[in-house]
């Protein structure tokens, strides 16, 4: 085995008092503990795995074989192994979850917020959360979490909150926060509420503390409280904290009573996964990917995008098939052929993925349309006009070198110019239409983009060209 070089380095704190060490993450050291597992080294492995911040963890046991992974899990002290669990990708800890008994599981979710414990439960198999579920500390609390969608305000709330009543003293109050200190790991803010639980105002930490023992909560409390309700999709809420810079969110149920938070390393989890979805999606992948993920689901994903897009190419390769009788009488404009291709599926996508970026961020209102596409014409044209222009002369230019006995060269320019100048402005056009309509329709927009706006670009851009080459070259 080659020497272990020091990857550890800087002291961390994550706010609740564990301390872990940054790592230098590389395949030497994956390769060094993965020998020292398949040794039996467990003591070796413990101690330079001890002071590990949970995320640094989960990224070790992730980045191993998954035998060896399951071994180490073995190995790893219930608090240690409860604290990383949150911070693995969904498949891969119920894979490493398949083995473990369920008092083991019980002893782990228990080091675990209600959030955390809800998340790890939903993966695991019915029958298994059958037996565990009653065991947990907090049976109550993570049975209410599950309840919701997963990707609801419901969803990744927290059910472990400080709220007082609005009629007691900052003294009550404080000591209320001493008492729940041990079992809620980060406090932001103190929620008030009335006889009926429901939320009514909110104190921060900060403002508890530099008040006097003796004043009443609703003397100092903030009234003007932004809360959402449980149904609430959680990428409204990431919109909501991000667009309000707040670190803490109560959710409240219908009748406005308070139910659970939501805080800030939720929402960053969340602003995390919305965004590799939409990508992925813009991409042609579905079923979300993750880097652990097997070689099935990984096809089973993608494979189906792939399918859609050989069908779409198809239709384009119809369409050449059908002007077949133009391409013999001028096979120089079979050349032009990905040019307008690529052209149009570089537009359209140009345009979808602003759109979607800004329908997911919530910067376009339904107002905005008209505004937009007026917009997104007056950027086609621009770049349309320039493109086209390029292509004209780039073609009477070359023409006599690379063609020669080309028939008309300046026709043959003007057509290529104008169905390019066409094709930029109907490609952006559409890349900006679909995502809207999508939009509309309760559809995610992400899915306009990729294989769907590049083939629907490529036909109507073939189409268009051959067209215009009947009209004016032939």
């Amino acid at each position: 085995m080659t020497q272990r070089k020091d990857h550890l380095t800087t002291s961390v704190s994550d706010g609740s008092g564990r301390h872990g060490s940054i790592i230098e993450m590389d395949a030497e050291l994956i390769e060094d503990i993965s020998a020292l597992i398949v040794e039996g080294q467990q003591g070796m492995v413990l101690n330079i795995l001890a002071d590990l911040h949970p995320s640094d963890l989960a990224q070790v046991v992730s980045h191993l074989q998954i035998g060896a992974a399951r071994r180490l899990f073995r190995w790893l002290p219930v608090e240690q192994a409860g604290e990383m669990l949150a911070d693995l990708d969904d498949d891969y800890r119920a894979r490493l979850l398949e083995k473990t008994s369920e008092d083991r599981i019980t002893a782990m979710l228990d080091e675990l917020e209600s959030d955390d414990a809800a998340d790890v439960l939903a993966d695991l198999p019915e029958g298994v959360v059958e037996k565990v579920l009653p065991t947990l500390e907090d049976a109550a609390e993570v049975l209410e979490l599950l309840a919701y969608e997963e990707d609801s305000a419901g969803g990744i709330m927290a059910a472990e909150f400080i709220a007082v009543s609005h009629e007691w003293t900052v003294a009550e109050a404080t000591e209320e926060v001493r008492r729940n200190a041990e079992t809620i790991e980060e406090v932001f803010a103190v929620f008030v509420t009335d006889d009926m639980d429901r939320l009514i105002g909110v104190v921060s930490l900060k403002r508890l503390l530099l008040s006097r023992a003796s004043a009443l909560i609703n003397e100092i409390m903030d009234v003007d409280v932004t809360s959402v309700r449980t149904d609430l999709d959680q990428e409204e809420v990431a919109i909501l904290m991000e667009r309000y810079d707040l670190v803490t969110l109560p959710v409240v149920d219908r009748d406005g009573c308070l139910v659970g938070r939501i805080t800030i390393d939720d929402v960053v989890d969340v602003i995390r996964e919305e965004a590799e979805e939409d990508i992925q999606k813009m991409s042609g992948v579905a079923g979300g990917e993750e880097a652990t993920d097997s070689v099935f689901r990984i096809v089973r994903g993608r494979l189906p995008w792939l399918i859609v897009g050989l069908g779409g190419a198809g239709l384009a390769a119809a369409v050449i098939w059908s002007f077949d009788a133009t391409l013999e009488a001028a096979s120089v404009l079979a050349g032009f052929i990905p040019i307008i291709m690529a052209t149009a599926g570089n537009a359209g996508i140009q345009s979808s993925a602003i759109t979607v970026q800004q329908l997911a961020s919530g910067d376009m209102w339904a107002s905005d349309l008209a505004k937009r596409l007026g917009k997104e014409f007056r950027v086609a044209i621009l770049n349309a006009t320039i493109s086209s222009v390029v292509l004209g002369l780039a073609i009477l230019l070359l023409a006599p070198v690379l063609m020669e006995g080309l028939k008309d060269p300046l026709m043959l320019s003007a057509t290529a110019t104008a169905a390019l100048l066409i094709v930029i402005v109907q490609a952006t056009a559409l890349g900006t239409l679909i995502p809207l309509l999508l939009n509309r329709m309760g559809i995610d927009p992400a899915l306009a983009t990729g294989p769907f706006i590049t083939t629907s670009n490529d036909i109507i851009g073939i189409s268009v060209f051959f067209l215009l080459a009947e009209l004016l070259y032939l």
